[in-house]
């Protein structure tokens, strides 16, 4: 069993944005896309998307499971009760995540998941930017139950939860304690959302993180031109594809990378964040 899995509340349609949020266009990709390979990254465990009944979905790894939340309108605690009840038996503790937090960072799901492992507590909640942050929160797997029955109740509240179960608060000065994420999101825009057109403008007008890019081998050695870089490049990129497009790079069936020298993707729209480094080289045999 894994220690710890992510959960992906989609949503529905937003009266604000008149679209799905889910399916908001992301430096090539979706909103949900990125949400869902964050949290893969960050957890190396499942991730669980739960979607309104009949609600249609982009696309998403392969081995992302989809659950249907099974009553319409019941608010988060549905969601959360839904996606930790999908993660029986498969994980300890999970990440619950809306779709719609765009700069979501690695470091962050991993601050708030190591509460849940090392303290004791059954949520870790983090209160930054003036709120509290019930959906970008850690929760044991084993609250669904729990979940369930307030809703049964029609307790939908986040609050009534958390009323029953022992929650770590962790303020902003709590959570950048933690050094990584004090240096690669010092603003805690992990958990800013789009909840208005304007947002999500706003959002997507801001430049991608700064990565860094490294060639290795056949790839290397095909880049080897005149005035090509032969070093470490820092390129601006959201997801692996940027990065390779942002020195040059076809990325095709022959090239993989690995991020951060550990996990391996052949995948163009896995998300990138601040501070990665993606390493490219051949993926054919002995290069």
């Amino acid at each position: 069993m894994a220690a710890f899995a992510g959960v992906v509340l989609a949503g529905g349609r937003s009266s604000r944005m008149g679209t799905p949020k889910a399916a908001l266009e992301w430096h090539g990709s979706t909103l949900l896309r990125r949400t869902v390979g964050i949290l893969a990254r960050a957890t190396a465990g499942p991730v669980v998307v739960v979607r309104a009944a009949g609600q249609e979905l982009p696309a998403l790894p392969p081995r992302t499971v989809v659950v249907a939340d099974p009553r319409e309108g019941k608010g988060p605690v549905q969601g959360i009760a839904a996606g930790l009840a999908a993660l029986a038996g498969q994980a300890e503790a999970a990440f619950i995540s809306s779709t719609d937090m765009p700069f979501l960072h690695p470091a962050f799901v991993r601050r708030v998941l190591r509460v849940v492992q090392g303290d004791g507590a059954d949520v870790c909640l983090p209160v930054a930017r003036g709120y509290p942050q019930p959906l970008a929160a850690a929760y044991r797997t084993s609250l669904a139950a729990t979940a369930e029955r307030l809703v049964k109740e029609d307790r939908l509240r986040p609050a009534f939860l958390f009323d029953e179960c022992v929650v770590q608060r962790l303020d902003e000065a709590a959570l950048k304690t933690d050094p990584v994420l004090a240096a690669l999101d010092p603003e805690l825009d992990s958990v800013l959302n789009v909840n208005e057109p304007a947002d999500y403008r706003a959002a997507r007008a801001r430049p991608a993180p700064e990565v860094t890019v490294q060639l290795f081998g056949a790839v290397a050695r095909a880049a080897a031109g005149p005035g090509q870089a032969k070093g470490p490049q820092a390129v601006r990129a959201a997801t692996v594809q940027e990065a390779a497009d942002g020195v040059g790079l076809v990325f095709d069936r022959h090239v993989t990378a690995a991020l951060n020298g550990d996990q391996i993707t052949r995948d163009g729209t896995t998300p990138l964040a601040t501070g990665d480094t993606v390493f490219f080289l051949s993926a054919d045999a002995g290069g």
